[in-house]
């Protein structure tokens, strides 16, 4: 159909033009996984200088990794599929079968016994010329349940290697992306961990499900980097180098360097700065590094035990985080000169440690020896002091 006689046609024709294209690239389709194994299997790839086939597709397809990675595993089941799956195979070089259809198919197959697949296979690849996936994959669970009601036999022999995989990489905005997939035991117990830390902080607590989820992973992370089991990188433990100006840092004006990623903002590092190990490092005018120091930890084991039965917990009032997931703050930052003692420290979570860090709330500690903060003025014009009241000091020895 020409592109200049494509308005003349009926909506009989333009359908069946549809038809006709969707064939045609689910013949290519099959054609190009072809070329892929053949490919693989000569190492065609390694002579452009390729490590695998992925990569190659990757380019010369300009598509993601993942998409590539799906095709290539589709190819390499449907080009072994002529002695397990001839009738598949041959449906999906005529362009009668979907992706997703060719998958739900063989996924079936590969847990039907050998001696029925073959009935098994023909029954489904008839269904899929007048059904979609979703009825043959309804047929293929009811072949499974029929054919092989207990699943395969167990393997007594070779114990059983869990799924999982996991791929963190960060994109040019900054941000970066989390994808993974896990057996059914690791899967249960992260959920777990994480539906324990994603509890509303407030009956006000507006953040969606996922925006929980994603502060419970982040405090998560927090846990096991302060677990003392954490094992060693390099004789150290594991951290993260951030870089910036003494000024910046006094003033909370400018930018740090984070790790060898990207930059955040001098006021997120002072919120880091309150709770760390400090290595102070003296630049050259054209910031190479003329002497390195030790590593200086602000908050010492002891000072924190002391924290922790003092504030029991997140220090702020209404809040009810345990002191596991809680920050030492400095009242007066060390990098104004606030000394790293009892007076001048208090517990706080990582929501509430930024929020006093970027707002104009003020924590002091009173009289009697326990935090209490004073709210913006446009909260309280009073500004009266307010404490948490769940957090009680335990009673003094007698």
């Amino acid at each position: 159909m020409d592109d200049d006689r494509m308005w003349q046609a009926d909506a009989v024709a333009l359908a069946d033009r549809v038809g006709e294209l969707v064939t045609r690239i689910r013949c290519a389709e099959a054609e190009l996984g072809a070329v892929l194994v053949e490919i693989e299997t000569r190492g065609v790839e390694a002579l452009f200088g390729y490590r695998s086939v992925g990569r190659l597709l990757e380019d010369l397809a300009d598509i993601s990794a993942d998409a590539a990675g799906k095709l290539l595993r589709r190819a390499r089941a449907l080009n072994s599929a002529p002695e397990t799956a001839p009738a598949t195979a041959e449906a999906a070089r005529d362009g009668r079968l979907s992706n997703p259809m060719i998958d739900t198919i063989l996924e079936t197959l590969r847990q039907i016994p050998d001696e029925h697949r073959g009935d098994a296979e023909r029954e489904m690849v008839l269904l899929s010329r007048t059904a979609g996936r979703r009825q043959v994959a309804a047929l293929g669970a009811h072949l499974l349940g029929y054919l092989n009601p207990d699943g395969p036999p167990p393997d007594d022999t070779t114990p059983s290697v869990p799924e999982r995989e996991l791929s963190l990489r960060r994109k040019r905005t900054g941000v970066w992306e989390l994808r993974g997939r896990f057996d059914d035991e690791t899967g249960t117990r992260a959920h777990a961990l994480l539906d324990s830390l994603a509890e509303r902080r407030t009956a006000e607590d507006l953040r969606s499900p996922q925006e929980r989820y994603g502060d419970a992973f982040s405090d998560a992370i927090d846990l096991a980097l302060n677990s003392p089991d954490l094992p060693l990188q390099a004789g150290e433990r594991a951290h993260v180098l951030v870089t910036m100006p003494l000024e910046a840092l006094t003033t909370g004006a400018g930018t740090a360097r984070l790790g060898d990623t990207g930059d955040i903002s001098a006021a997120d590092a002072r919120v880091h700065a309150c709770d760390s190990g400090v290595i102070p490092a003296v630049l050259g005018s054209k910031s190479e590094p003329l002497d390195l120091g030790r590593l200086r930890r602000l908050i010492t084991a002891g000072l924190r035990r002391a924290l922790y039965l003092r504030d029991r917990g997140c220090a702020f009032p209404g809040c009810h985080r345990p002191p596991r997931h809680c920050q030492g703050h400095h009242i007066r930052h060390w990098a104004e000169g606030g000394p790293t003692s009892l007076g001048n420290l208090v517990l706080l979570c990582g929501y509430h440690h930024r929020l006093v860090h970027s707002s104009s709330w003020q924590v002091r500690v009173a009289a009697d020896g326990l935090p209490e903060f004073i709210p913006p003025l446009f909260m309280d014009r009073r500004r009266q002091p307010r404490r948490n009241n769940v957090h009680k000091p335990l009673p003094a020895a007698a």
